[in-house]
């Protein structure tokens, strides 16, 4: 994947119309392949640099119609919905209405001990930054849709999600059990979100769509998400992987997690807002609340990352049945992109993730430091990488390297068939992160693709110390060996 491969793009700003030539190039050639895809639909892409913004768009607002959407065309932004209700939660600590470390069951009536873990309450931050150890929906209908065919599954929870109501939520949340601490590990959490957007309304005394619409919408002067409903000729229309239309998400209740909808041109003023860090709220936002800059984090739902030249990077990514949406800022260079795509499968928000990360890389170039990087190890056939590194480090301090960047760099040059050249980024990954179990696993598997049963199996084991629960590496030291190694 080129996704991990543009963090850290130099600080050239694009003005002028030759750069503006440039940009369309670069985005056009990226954009047209990626609707070449045969699962592919629609596409939009709104650009921010400065104050300079750019909007492009492929491919048809509805597959069969000769419809090509425009900046101005809405779409579902799935989790990204996420990001903006944590930024209201932001706004209340800001306004000294709640803090970020109260007990969330301070806001809720009756009694619900069941909200804690060995002593360890939920908190409010821990609904913003993923760690609340709240399952992901309520109710868990897991169970029952692995009974139903797979394209049955939208219409169904649709319906169901429809007559659920904020007291059948209270009912069900009595019998959550948590299965960790709170504020311990990130997990993805609908139910976490939803509960945040409850919890808010009750402080504000007002809907969650309202509480948008006056902090939100109307300061930045986006479309209101509530006004855009079925049958707008703005609404772009979703599509699964199939081509079948899928339904839309206009269900109240799950607006806060990821139903909201906007255009690419609502979205870029999102992200000039996002960018620009005046607001408290947003600044607080953005402020690591799990997790270390260094290698990853999380904020009010922002991950957070340095880029390889020691940049911030925020991001978040959505999808729902029928749209996928990504969007990234980094606000030390002023630049972010969005991109809004009508159709959703497992591997779609992947997709536009590479597609932004790759515009951004041709426009700007590769930072000098990982320029280099790249080029000593190919010099050295990626051999003594450890050492390659030490060297670039040293006449590059700003060189950053975590260790999701190495890992996705590692299973790159492994998809390509480099199985060598792959086993050397994780042996440097394992060098720069001993600690992590996931590099273990990585190295581990990279020499069971090599066909070295001894030291993979070496490293597997090494990757449960660290994590017993490594249920990934159970299976392959489970798996038939033909021989003890090379």
């Amino acid at each position: 994947m080129a996704v991990q491969f543009v963090s850290g793009q130099s600080t050239a700003p694009i003005s002028g119309s030759k750069a503006k030539k440039q940009l369309d190039v670069v985005v056009q050639r990226a954009g047209e392949a990626f609707i070449k895809e045969p699962i592919a639909v629609g596409l939009s892409i709104g650009i921010i640099q400065g104050k300079q913004t750019y909007f492009y768009n492929f491919g048809t607002a509805e597959k069969g119609a000769s419809k090509t959407p425009t900046q101005n065309t809405v779409y579902e932004i799935g989790s990204i919905s996420k990001t903006f209700t944590s930024l209201l939660l932001a706004r209340a600590v800001a306004e000294k209405r709640v803090s970020l470390q109260d007990d969330v069951r301070k806001y809720l009536k009756g009694k619900y001990p069941n909200l804690a873990y060995a002593g360890k309450p939920i908190e409010l931050v821990h609904l913003a930054n993923t760690t609340s150890a709240l399952p992901d929906n309520l109710p868990d209908r897991t169970s029952i849709l692995q009974q139903v065919s797979p394209d049955s599954i939208p219409s169904l929870i649709l319906k169901a999600s429809s007559t659920y109501t904020k007291e059948n939520f209270y009912h069900d949340l009595h019998s959550v059990k948590l299965d960790t601490v709170p504020g311990l590990i990130p997990r993805h959490s609908n139910a976490g979100t939803q509960l945040l957007a409850y919890i808010l309304e009750s402080i504000y005394q007002a809907p969650y769509e309202k509480l948008v619409e006056k902090y939100i919408d109307k300061p930045l002067h986006m479309q209101s998400a509530a006004s855009v409903k079925a049958g707008s000729t703005l609404l772009a229309v979703g599509h699964n992987e199939k081509g079948n239309r899928m339904p839309y998400h206009f269900i109240d209740q799950v607006e806060p997690s990821g139903g909201l909808r906007y255009s690419a041109a609502d979205m870029v003023k999102y992200l000039a807002y996002q960018l620009a860090e005046t607001d408290k709220a947003v600044a607080l936002s953005h402020q690591p609340m799990w997790g270390t800059l260094e290698e990853a984090a999380i904020g009010l739902n922002w991950s957070v990352r340095k880029t390889t030249d020691n940049k911030r990077q925020l991001l978040h990514s959505g999808g729902t049945f029928g749209f996928a949406s990504y969007c990234s800022f980094y606000p030390e260079l002023g630049l972010g992109i969005v991109v809004l795509a009508n159709e959703s499968d497992r591997g779609t928000q992947g997709r536009l993730q590479a597609l932004a990360d790759q515009i951004i890389e041709d426009m700007h170039g590769v930072p000098p430091a990982l320029q280099a990087f790249r080029s000593h190890l190919t010099t050295n056939d990626y051999s003594q990488a450890l050492d390659v590194y030490r060297a670039v480090k040293k006449a590059h301090p700003e060189l950053h390297l975590t260790e999701e960047f190495v890992n996705e760099w590692g299973y790159t040059l492994a998809r390509q068939g480099k199985i060598k050249q792959a086993i050397e980024l994780f042996k440097l990954n394992v060098s720069l992160h001993p600690n992590s179990w996931n590099s273990y696993d990585s190295l581990g598997e990279a020499y069971e693709m090599a066909g070295d049963s001894t030291l993979s199996i070496t490293n597997y084991q090494q990757s449960l110390i660290l994590n017993p629960k490594n249920t990934g590496a159970v299976e392959h030291l489970k798996k038939p060996r033909a021989t003890a190694g090379k």
